[in-house]
């Protein structure tokens, strides 16, 4: 193996700390856990287009399902929605067109590291408590590392300057 180097700029720094974050959305899919609970997971990466700790580290998120309903609870939808920006009043046909309508955008969010119990085990989780719109201006710059996993949408040629 030649021609590499090392970039201690580039290092996992362990679990992200209690805090706000610049986030984008990486990706948004529907999923089950084996028991069947159903849930909508947000892949955020904390940005690195902005000067913040923890850039390129992920945050996941869950939507779940309720079981007395069978339903998501869309003001959770409405929340997301209003931070990261979309259209209020927009209608859409499936939910696979409101998750694909998450990629790309960008919010704050909050997160806490809190220790949950279940079936006599305790995990240590990071959970988002509040989503709030960007305060950042422009265009998203955040440079994606894994190109294999995520990119960035297509520029339209209204955006290009030429």
């Amino acid at each position: 193996m030649s021609g590499f180097s090392l970039d201690f700029n580039d290092v996992f720094e362990g679990s992200v700390e209690d805090g706000n974050y610049e986030v984008v959305v990486n990706r948004c899919s529907e999923d089950a856990t084996p028991g069947g609970a159903e849930y909508i997971e947000f892949d955020l990466i904390i940005r690195n287009d902005v000067q913040q700790k923890h850039q390129n580290q992920h945050i996941f998120h869950k939507v779940w399902k309720s079981k007395d309903t069978g339903k998501y609870n869309m003001r959770m939808f409405n929340t997301i929605g209003k931070a990261c920006q979309l259209q209020n009043g927009k209608s859409y046909g499936s939910l696979e067109e409101l998750m694909k309508d998450f990629e790309f955008k960008t919010a704050i969010v909050n997160v806490k590291n809190e220790e949950s119990e279940y079936n006599g085990k305790t995990y240590n989780n990071l959970n988002v408590k509040f989503w709030e719109k960007s305060k950042i201006d422009g265009p998203l710059n955040h440079q994606f590392k894994d190109k294999g996993n995520a990119s960035a949408p297509a520029a339209s040629k209204d955006d290009l300057p030429f």
